[in-house]
């Protein structure tokens, strides 16, 4: 692996650790897991793999809710099943970022403890964000802000005094402002750099700073404000400090490491500021990941994507899916619908300059799982998202007839549906029209063609209801076509060139295709065509 600008159009893998494979066969999904399944990662064809936190927690909130950043917890592995990993995926020719959680801790942290115990006045407590209530007698919260995850963000002690958590009351947010955070940071990410890691994704990178004196919001619900407008507690222009300090820190390293933000805000310019040239290199563009299967729709958040990143030059991330959203194939319409749909949605995505992230099990196919029993719900987002997010977080289904389907000996930490026998990886393999060959070879021709990956695009006139584009490579050569057909009519239209990639079968009348509704294409255009 060269030390090049990969990560400006690399495909990256993101792992879920407790579904994705389990080695030990306690029904969770583990690190060694991970390693065995690599070679499966290798042949799929992606450059490198986002694995979700695996450090020591309570696991309230699937990990991310941590007490040590420099262990592995004992339900994953060891931190030498870490470092084997890493180098077992690097002997792949695989790059691995791991995720970093520097909003919070869990409740269990050390140092939290510690401010428990030091009482009102002690020093402790100000790593964290502790404030008196307000009111006659103190008992009302600081302030009006709520929880990402539903009710206050505040909690109040026996002592009287409360602390800010803008996830669950487990996890209580750090004081940014104080030495010793950005310090224990500074050195956390140094210790996953030694250990030959290649980047983070930064969880709730937009939130780490807020507005001083904790004004109110004013505003209620503000969840429907998240990534849509102002709060004093995300996207604070003091979160960008911190960053450029962490890129200074990855730049001190050889090999190209990265930062990638987990970032909302309210405007695609105001993400874009995650990644000017001194801060981070990647941003996820959640704005493209909720857009409706609509041209119009897709054609304009993909200009404003493309616009706002080029303005600080870097690329854009895209994404359809991951482990805090409903999965796509399911909010595409779910059945055979939503799998037209999730097919044509893949060869989009892969065709559209910058980089692209697929969550496990969307190279499958696998839609949400909305009838998990209520006393296996483990989600604290449940009051604020119906169902929570587990029904995305299934385990991944490997092979067989039965349920857990290879995922390892136990029954999963999930049920999987019975169904899935006809999605899993084995079933799937030698199938030349499942969702699983559809991304391998659209994986193959993204890496082989020199037209894709990063780049520029140029929109050509199309029929109401597609989308048409040109991707056109840095070094001359053949030039790639992208067509979509969002729309409940079959499109005709001129498509010169060779057919490389559909997702569904089109027909052709002379130089002319005809594409059905749902349905997306590649052709490959040389100067003769």
């Amino acid at each position: 692996m060269g030390d090049t600008r990969w990560w400006r159009d690399a495909v990256i893998y993101q792992i879920y650790v407790r579904s994705f494979a389990d080695a030990d066969g306690d029904g969770i999904g583990d690190l060694a897991g991970v390693r065995d399944r690599l070679p499966y990662l290798a042949s799929l064809g992606v450059d490198a793999l986002w694995i979700t936190p695996f450090y020591e927690s309570p696991m309230v909130d699937g990990g991310y809710d941590v007490t040590n950043y420099r262990s592995v917890d004992p339900t994953f592995g060891t931190l030498a099943d870490a470092a084997d990993l890493i180098e077992d995926a690097h002997g792949l020719g695989l790059r691995v970022i791991v995720d970093i959680v520097p909003n919070h801790t869990s409740d269990q942290h050390v140092w939290f403890q510690e401010a428990l115990a030091a009482g009102i006045s002690g020093p402790a407590r100000e790593r964290y964000v502790f404030r008196p209530g307000r009111g006659a007698a103190g008992e009302l919260p600081p302030n009006d802000w709520e929880s990402v995850f539903g009710g206050p963000a505040w909690t109040r002690l026996p002592d009287g005094q409360w602390y800010l958590h803008l996830f669950a009351p487990q996890q209580p947010d750090l004081n940014w402002e104080h030495p010793d955070v950005r310090a224990e940071f500074d050195d956390v990410l140094r210790f996953w750099l030694d250990l030959a890691v290649d980047g983070f994704r930064i969880d709730v990178a937009h939130g780490m700073v807020k507005a001083a004196g904790l004004p109110d919001v004013g505003d209620a619900p503000q969840s429907r404000l998240l990534g849509r407008g102002k709060v004093p507690y995300f996207d604070q222009d003091g979160v960008h400090e911190i960053h450029r300090g962490w890129r200074r820190l990855l730049d001190s390293y050889p090999g190209e490491r990265i930062g990638v933000a987990e970032a909302w805000a309210p405007s695609l310019d105001r993400l874009a500021n995650y990644v000017r040239p001194d801060e981070l290199h990647q941003v996820f563009n959640f704005d493209y990941m909720r857009t409706d299967w609509d041209a119009g729709a897709l054609r304009s958040v993909i200009e404003k994507s493309l616009a706002s990143a080029g303005s600080v030059g870097a690329p854009t991330t895209w994404v359809l899916s991951n482990h805090d959203v409903q999965r796509h194939v399911t909010r595409y319409g779910d059945g055979d619908l939503g799998q037209r749909r999730a097919r044509a949605a893949a060869l989009l995505t892969l065709a559209l300059p910058g980089s692209a992230y697929v969550y496990q099990g969307e190279e499958l196919g696998l839609p949400e799982v909305l009838d998990i029993p209520a006393e296996l719900l483990t989600d604290p987002q449940l009051e604020s998202i119906k169902g929570g997010r587990d029904g995305c977080r299934v385990p991944l289904p490997w092979s067989g007839y039965e349920p857990p389907f290879g995922f390892g000996s136990g029954v999963g930490w999930l049920p999987s549906p019975a169904e899935w026998k006809s999605l899993t990886v084995e079933a799937q393999r030698d199938d030349d029209a499942s969702m699983l060959t559809l991304y391998r070879q659209a994986l193959r021709i993204r890496r082989d063609h020199p037209a894709l990956g990063d780049g520029e695009l140029r929109w050509l006139d199309e029929p109401p209801g597609c989308l048409v584009f040109e991707r056109t490579g840095h070094s001359g050569g053949p030039r790639m076509l992208c067509a979509v057909n969002t729309g409940d009519q079959s499109i005709r239209f001129s498509a010169p060139g060779s057919l490389l990639l559909s997702s569904g079968p089109i027909r052709t009348a002379g130089r002319d295709a005809i594409l059905p509704p749902d349905t997306a294409a590649w052709w490959s255009v040389t100067p003769e065509d």
